[in-house]
């Protein structure tokens, strides 16, 4: 058997070696590379979610809102009727009672409807009136500012409901905020002829014994 020769033996090992960096030196490429596309497309998916997960929120929370508004709307015509029915007038209803039995017709949303809404009720001359306006004082419904009266038979009576509601997604409560910051003002109103209902009776006098 022919010895190798040492030349030819070193230069295998010389080659095998800068191969063997070479591909090492080419892994490290690879890997780096991919790394660096790694973090680009992390950069990126965060770049795009925050707006596409801004718009999702914003999305379905306007579909809250406009399901409230829904439930408003229907609430305030339920209630309503109780007016033009004289049932109201007989059952001797004020506002807080006017407004509890709206807020049991809000469904989902009774359990914060006590804070969140303002009721006015009153007598009008003629349908149409214009120069009733929202009963807002520095960005805030004002209580003061709305009465509660349920006419008698056959009155024009105007029921108006406001309905505050508190929005989280950021640019949405920018763009459709009315009230202080962050809500907005939803309205429902309904306006009606009382039925003829028999009066209801005088309250007695004060001091008159039964």
């Amino acid at each position: 058997m022919r010895a190798q020769h040492p030349r030819r033996t070193g230069d295998r090992l010389y080659r095998a070696l800068i191969d063997a960096l070479t591909f090492r030196g080419s892994l490290m490429r690879r890997m780096r590379r991919r790394r660096e596309r790694e973090g680009v497309a992390a950069v990126e998916f965060a770049m795009v979610a925050i707006p596409f997960f801004l718009v999702i929120f914003s999305i379905l929370e306007l579909g809250i809102v406009f399901i409230t508004s829904a439930m408003l709307e229907t609430a305030t015509m339920d209630t309503g009727r109780l007016v033009r029915t004289g049932q109201a007038q007989t059952q001797g209803f004020d506002k807080a009672r006017f407004k509890s039995e709206f807020c049991s017709r809000m469904a989902l949303f009774q359990d914060d409807c006590d804070k969140r809404a303002t009721i006015d009720v009153r007598v009008i001359s003629q349908f149409g009136v214009d120069d009733l306006k929202d009963p807002i004082t520095d960005d805030a419904i004002d209580p003061e500012k709305t009465t509660y009266d349920d006419g008698g038979p056959n009155s024009l009576v105007l029921v108006r409901v406001w309905y505050a509601y508190p929005l989280v997604t950021p640019f949405l409560n920018q763009s459709v905020s009315r009230i202080g910051k962050g809500k907005v003002l939803l309205t429902a109103a309904t306006a009606f002829r009382n039925e003829g209902f028999p009066a209801p009776p005088p309250p007695p006098p004060s001091g008159s014994s039964s």
